[in-house]
């Protein structure tokens, strides 16, 4: 069942990206699309093992720390993407007065 909720998230994401034309749109369908990506990474992780990654003496069988650590990096690097999407979002909406991809193409091709 969670597979199929992680799925759900992936393909809104992709349809954010897509589908709407308005660039916040856009970047919040990115957002998604990198939440079902961890999501899946976290769930395929917590397959092996069913402690967490401490290290004491007696404990085995735990949890691969590996994909949770790349998935934070994950998280991080997709924070700085969002805040330069965001930035030159900001200047394109400065220059042309518009969010819309479809017009500010349009614009673009007058000048």
């Amino acid at each position: 069942m969670s597979f199929y909720l992680i799925v759900a998230i992936f393909m809104v994401g992709i349809w954010g990206l897509i589908a709407k034309d308005n660039l916040i749109k856009k970047i919040i369908g990115l957002n998604i699309l990198n939440s079902g990506i961890v999501l899946f990474f976290v769930y395929i992780g917590s397959f092996q093992g069913t402690t967490a990654p401490i290290m004491e003496k007696g404990i085995k069988d735990v949890v691969d720390p590996i994909p949770q650590a790349l998935m934070l990096t994950a998280i991080v690097i997709g924070i700085c993407l969002t805040a330069l999407a965001l930035a030159l979002v900001l200047k394109l909406y400065q220059k042309y007065k518009t969010l819309s991809i479809s017009q500010i193409e349009k614009m673009s091709k007058d000048e």
